[in-house]
């Protein structure tokens, strides 16, 4: 007699991977701890002073437009010592713009591995910004110390903080998949990359307030998603005299939501590609 014991089959089903994408994110996710890990370990090898670079660039960053903004130009600091002023632009600003450097490379940068295995692509960018998320969080450690050198206690604003991070890492998602895709294709953004966050950098209100921006051109100010980003941090870690210009920051949370949506549909749209060209 035969026997009855049923042999596991192979189905094969169009569409199917499609359907099981965001599974399959949930299924890899050692994955994406281990790429993360290892960007991580990678940034700070064979460096002198390892990770403590995290606080340097943006302390030193800090003081130079302390120096020039707030000492020489004397611009308003919103009744805040005027380096938190400038940090609490600054944290979500490296956020950002480490975000979009590590992200734009990363599918290059990972070709091998693309090549050869599947996985759900889109681990590797969200891998390169989770380790921007983590210089993020060790600056913020500069934050709390200008708080104690200035005696400066936040108010209830602070709780709000939270969700000004995801924005701003929305925000970083959203830039960074349409540069890991358009990268891809177009080596060219190895170059256009660093010039769009030189150019950033002072478009964006880091070093000075938003306010200062005349009234009639504060609406058009906030077609930079970053405006609403850090006139949210400023106005959760500052309180008192900050305020948030409405109109403006629901402008730019807009133009975030829709960076984000759009990004992942071309990233989503265009990794299956990535095997072929890279």
């Amino acid at each position: 007699m035969k026997d009855n014991i049923h042999q596991p089959s192979l189905v094969i089903e169009a569409g199917r991977t499609e359907q099981q994408y965001w599974k399959d994110l949930w299924r890899y996710r050692e994955l994406f701890y281990f790429l993360a890990w290892r960007d991580i370990l990678v940034r700070y090898k064979q460096t002198a002073i390892g990770i403590a670079w995290a606080l340097i660039r943006p302390f030193l960053t800090m003081v130079v437009f302390t120096v020039v903004f707030g000492q020489l130009a004397k611009l308003p600091s919103q009744g805040a010592p005027y380096p938190i002023l400038v940090f609490s632009a600054m944290l979500p600003w490296q956020f950002f713009s480490n975000a979009l450097s590590e992200c734009s490379n990363s599918v290059v940068s990972n070709g091998n591995l693309i090549s050869k295995v599947y996985f759900p692509r889109l681990i590797v960018p969200v891998s390169a910004i989770a380790v921007s998320f983590v210089d993020f969080l060790i600056s913020g450690m500069i934050l709390l110390g200008l708080m104690a050198w200035y005696n400066f206690v936040p108010t209830w604003r602070i709780l709000t903080l939270p969700l000004f991070i995801c924005i701003a890492f929305a925000a970083s998602m959203g830039a960074g998949l349409w540069l890991a895709s358009l990268n891809v294709k177009y080596r060219d953004f190895r170059f256009i990359v660093p010039f769009i966050m030189q150019f950033g950098l002072y478009i964006s209100p880091v070093g000075f307030s938003s306010s200062i921006v005349p009234e009639q051109w504060r609406f058009i100010y906030s077609l930079n998603p970053m405006v609403g980003v850090i006139d949210g941090f400023r106005w959760a870690i500052l309180g008192g005299d900050a305020q948030l210009y409405i109109s403006g920051f629901t402008l730019s949370l807009g133009l975030v939501i829709l960076l984000f949506v759009s990004g992942i549909w071309y990233f989503r749209m265009t990794e299956k590609t990535f095997a072929d060209v890279i």
